[in-house]
């Protein structure tokens, strides 16, 4: 087999995979909203939906986007500026005193 051939194999999940990442993506839409209205989830409701959405933004770059089966280059160029924004909105947020330190 060819490299060009070994990679166009390689360059695709096949629709299996696509079935059982929207299985899991509907399991953990399933788990945000079964927190939302559970009470004793209430003081750490935030966080968890952060992680929870978090894990669904992942999984949908990874698969649907193709970032996982793309050149490493192109995750680069894609995780480098969500990164920064990431960090310039947290600055932020502890500069208008959202978390207060001490």
């Amino acid at each position: 087999m060819s490299d060009t051939a070994r990679h166009e194999h390689q360059g695709h999940a096949s629709t299996g995979t696509y079935l059982a990442v929207a299985a899991v993506l509907t399991i953990i839409t399933l788990v945000e909203v079964g927190v939302f209205y559970v009470p004793a989830f209430q003081p750490v409701l935030v966080p968890i939906l952060l992680v929870l959405s978090a894990a669904k933004f992942a999984l949908v770059v990874m698969f649907y986007m193709h970032l996982k089966f793309d050149h490493r280059l192109f995750t680069l160029i894609f995780s480098l500026p969500l990164l920064l924004a990431l960090g310039v909105a947290i600055a932020l947020l502890f500069l208008f005193g959202a978390f207060v330190l001490g």
